[in-house]
């Protein structure tokens, strides 16, 4: 940690890891706060990659990146061959990160880039993961704080690793962390629970969320539904094992009816069951059924992603700074299947 080059001043790389999709308005006013905020950290010794993962944007951000890159060789692009999700694109930019510590972070400006010297001073401090928690979310609708709320009480309340409140992806990890992450071999990622359950040293730095900077979020109500189901079935089976118990308790009710209705017979003679009690009670226990196999099959589809092993994501090109010497920035990854010759 304590490296020094030989004026004294920290040999320290740092990686800002920045997943993109769709983000053409959004590059210019973050690489400009990005800039104003390492300025000084520069200054003093340290040394930044810029390292933006395209996660398979239409418009024309990866353009943007490329041109950004002219001006400003620690820039390295990531071109993925399609849209992955942000998971998948921040796994590329952890594999990829060439730095003594990560940082992921959005290019929206909901992040601040000028928190990064303070979670560099804490890393520094001897901490291995520095958590930047949101103190204040007033700038996320009602709807968003409160949804945002309930996912965080409900995954710590039956998960076995239990997540910070508030706290995004936004975070320093030291290069230790990176390369315990590298060794998780999950095909669907839940990157908070994931940060969370590798563990090490962590402490907290609280900030201010603000406004998106600008363009639009790409996280509609169903992906966040669908995200809050990856996270509570990466990390937790407590919703298969409940089952378990509400079968019980649905078996006990029922003989306890059951015997109620033998007694009555017994003593009042038999009267005439009601359609309206029976139609009651086969449609919920018909929904109960149906509840249990969805969610049956919410884990047995994330298995069946698991063993199909497909890649977490596809990389089609890395982009570098052109050199002096004026080689070509561009590096292109040949994917082409090739053709195996049989031997006689």
């Amino acid at each position: 940690m304590n490296v020094l080059s030989l004026d004294g001043r920290p040999d320290l790389m740092i990686s800002l890891v920045v997943p993109v999709h769709n983000e053409e308005a959004a590059i210019a006013p973050f690489l400009t706060a990005v800039t104003t905020a390492v300025e000084p950290l520069v200054a003093s010794g340290y040394r930044f990659e810029l390292l933006f993962i395209n996660d398979g944007s239409r418009d024309g951000t990866l353009l943007r990146l490329i041109e950004a890159q002219q001006q400003d060789r620690r820039i390295r692009i990531l071109d993925l061959s399609r849209n992955f999700g942000k998971e998948a694109a921040m796994t590329a930019g952890l594999d990829a990160c060439r730095g003594d510590a990560a940082i992921p972070i959005d290019v929206d400006l909901q992040d601040p880039p000028a928190l990064i010297p303070l979670l560099i001073d804490r890393w520094r401090d001897g901490y291995e993961v520095v958590l930047a928690r949101r103190c204040d979310r007033t700038s996320d609708s009602f709807l968003k704080r409160r949804t945002a709320q309930m996912f965080y009480r409900l995954h710590n309340l039956i998960a076995a690793q239990e997540i910070p409140h508030n706290v995004g992806d936004f975070r320093l990890i030291d290069r230790q962390v990176i390369d315990a992450l590298k060794r998780l071999p999950e095909r669907r990622r839940f990157m908070k629970g994931m940060f969370a359950w590798v563990g090490f040293s962590t402490t907290v730095v609280d900030y201010t969320r603000a406004p998106r900077g600008s363009g639009e979020t790409k996280f509609s109500g169903w992906k966040l539904w669908n995200f809050a189901l990856e996270g509570i079935t990466s990390f937790s089976s407590v919703p298969l094992e409940i089952w378990t118990y509400v079968g019980a308790l649905i078996s006990v009710g029922s003989f306890a009816y059951g015997s109620v209705t033998v007694i009555k017979t017994l003593y009042f003679g038999i009267d005439v069951p009601g359609y309206a009690s029976l139609l009651v009670s086969m449609l919920f226990l018909g929904g109960i059924q149906l509840l249990g196999i969805g969610i049956l099959g919410q884990y047995l589809g994330r298995v069946y992603s698991e063993i199909k092993q497909r890649p977490v994501y596809l990389l089609r090109r890395e982009i570098l700074a052109p050199t002096a010497l004026g080689t070509d920035s561009l590096l292109r990854v040949d994917t082409r299947p090739r053709r195996v010759r049989k031997s006689s």
